[in-house]
């Protein structure tokens, strides 16, 4: 098995590494999407978040989550190779699914210091906003980089190979 496998979590495990985090002091960001195609928007948005502490989860929608999001032709690639793409990625920490819509109880159970998305997101707009700032979590939308993303990227393919 590859090493970066070990950094995607079930819940009960990431709320585990969020307590020891927690009791450590550490700072714990979170921030989740779909990521179906990962380009370099991405990369440089997960970068952005985990320099605002000291590990970064990320939350995957699972497949039938995107579907409902996206459309019925989403996710592009299934759960578990956008899951490893994630986890092989040296700023993520952690990685973990969620089947609903909304990562809203997912946020709930794991309480991060961060909760981060990127810049097409208002701070009000981001879900889990309001109860981060119950328990004294900071929301931030973070810079996006134009010209960069998944839904225009399948578009661009499918039109160049004639789907």
């Amino acid at each position: 098995m590859t090493d970066y496998l070990t950094k995607i979590m079930s819940w009960p495990q990431a709320v585990k590494k969020r307590s020891e985090l927690k009791r450590l002091v550490l700072k714990f960001v979170f921030t989740n999407g779909c990521f179906d195609l990962l380009h370099p928007g991405h990369l440089r948005y997960l970068a952005e978040a985990r320099s605002l502490g000291d590990f970064l989860l990320v939350g995957v929608n699972a497949d039938a989550s995107v579907s409902r999001l996206k459309g019925p032709d989403r996710p592009v690639r299934p759960t578990a190779e956008r899951a490893e793409m994630l986890a092989a990625l040296v700023m993520v920490d952690a990685v973990t699914i969620f089947e609903q819509d909304t990562p809203l109880e997912l946020i709930k159970a794991l309480k991060p210091d961060y909760l981060v998305k990127g810049g097409d997101w208002s701070v009000e707009n981001i879900v889990g906003a309001s109860e981060a700032s119950s328990w004294g979590g900071r929301v931030k939308s973070l810079s996006l980089s134009p010209g960069f993303s998944s839904t225009a990227l399948i578009e661009r393919i499918r039109r160049s190979s004639g789907v």
